[in-house]
């Protein structure tokens, strides 16, 4: 259920219903737009409408909410929202880019790594120190020691780090070297672990799972909200479909879906999505062009050396070409959505 204040609604106004609505135990999330202020509501919509609300003075009207995502949704939070990391705002005017190696390998290697894409566009340096990998004989990365190197490479470079947490113990301890906690695939309904990121005052990169709905995947968004936690970025890396000729189908689709149902911004893995280097800059224009807000990209510079994903990760000088690719396409669609009047 929403509470619609009308156009003028003093604050005295706003906060009187805030404080009903507390005193009776339900959650009260508060969304003040351009136009038009909201009060989200989490309980019984019958409990609610016994309250008056709609008689109360300053409100507009109530409105029922059919999804079961609350916090995640654009009828709670009609704008945009916009995370604010390092200087860097995902969801802004400007695309947000992130690359990297799919492990982190050494501290040179990944500062020469990590210099290279900053001069090719690029805000974010990803890096996995702890690897979730199908099987238990592969390299599963450096642990904290990898996470120092993170740390290392973005005191070099001034680019803000991702990586990804793996279960709910290591989250304190990945929350001190990196700016983005990364929730991979695998652990998308990892529960335990959504409500440990949620509770961090660290944004998070939430990557769906690869057998799981869009639904499914903004619940999870929600679990992670519903702790305290409203900076998440969505990432698309692929689903898993019949196609044996890519890694995964990289859903285009749930782009505008999400955009229309959320207000989170959304960043497309083509790396994972396809998971063959040669269609990785392909796949990332296409992700732009349906409206996502970045891309996230494997990169190292001898792929054919790489300690993990070697096959989908693009060479320095392939995303030197892709970042600007990227620059153009976002600045395309923005101009194109400006003159449609559109989000």
């Amino acid at each position: 259920m929403i509470v619609v204040m009308k156009v003028g609604a003093t604050q005295a106004e706003i906060d009187r219903v805030m404080e009903v609505l507390k005193n009776k135990g339900l959650g009260a999330h508060l969304s003040v737009g351009a136009e038009t202020t909201i009060v989200g509501v989490i309980g019984p919509k019958e409990q609610v409408r016994e309250l008056g609300i709609e008689n109360m003075p300053g409100v507009e009207k109530l409105v029922p909410v059919s999804n079961p995502f609350k916090l995640a949704s654009r009828a709670f939070h009609p704008d945009d929202t916009t995370i604010d990391i390092l200087g860097h705002v995902v969801g802004g005017p400007e695309p947000t880019i992130m690359a990297g190696p799919c492990s982190v390998e050494s501290k040179e290697g990944l500062i020469e790594i990590a210099k290279a894409i900053k001069a090719s566009g690029a805000q974010f340096l990803r890096g996995g120190a702890f690897k979730p990998r199908s099987s238990p004989y592969s390299f599963q990365g450096l642990g904290e020691e990898g996470l120092k190197y993170l740390a290392d490479a973005r005191e070099a470079t001034g680019l803000a780090v991702v990586s990804e947490i793996m279960e709910p113990g290591l989250v304190d301890l990945v929350a001190d070297y990196v700016d983005v906690l990364q929730v991979g695939a695998r652990n998308m309904q990892n529960f335990a672990l959504l409500k440990a990121v949620g509770r961090t005052n660290r944004p998070v990169l939430l990557k769906r799972g690869f057998a799981n709905s869009i639904e499914e995947w903004l619940m999870s968004a929600e679990y992670i909200m519903a702790e305290g936690n409203p900076n998440v970025i969505l990432c698309e890396r692929g689903i898993r479909t019949f196609e044996t000729y890519t890694r995964n189908t990289l859903d285009l689709n749930a782009i505008p879906v999400v955009r229309h149902l959320s207000h989170l911004p959304i960043m497309v893995d083509p790396s994972h999505g396809i998971g063959h280097a040669r269609y990785v800059t392909t796949m990332a224009r296409a992700g732009m062009a349906a409206g996502a807000h970045g891309v996230i990209v494997e990169v190292h510079t001898k792929p054919e050396e790489a300690w993990s994903d070697g096959s989908q990760t693009i060479t320095l000088d392939e995303f030197d070409r892709l970042s600007s690719q990227v620059r153009t396409i976002h600045g395309l669609v923005r101009e194109y959505d400006a003159e449609a009047g559109k989000r």
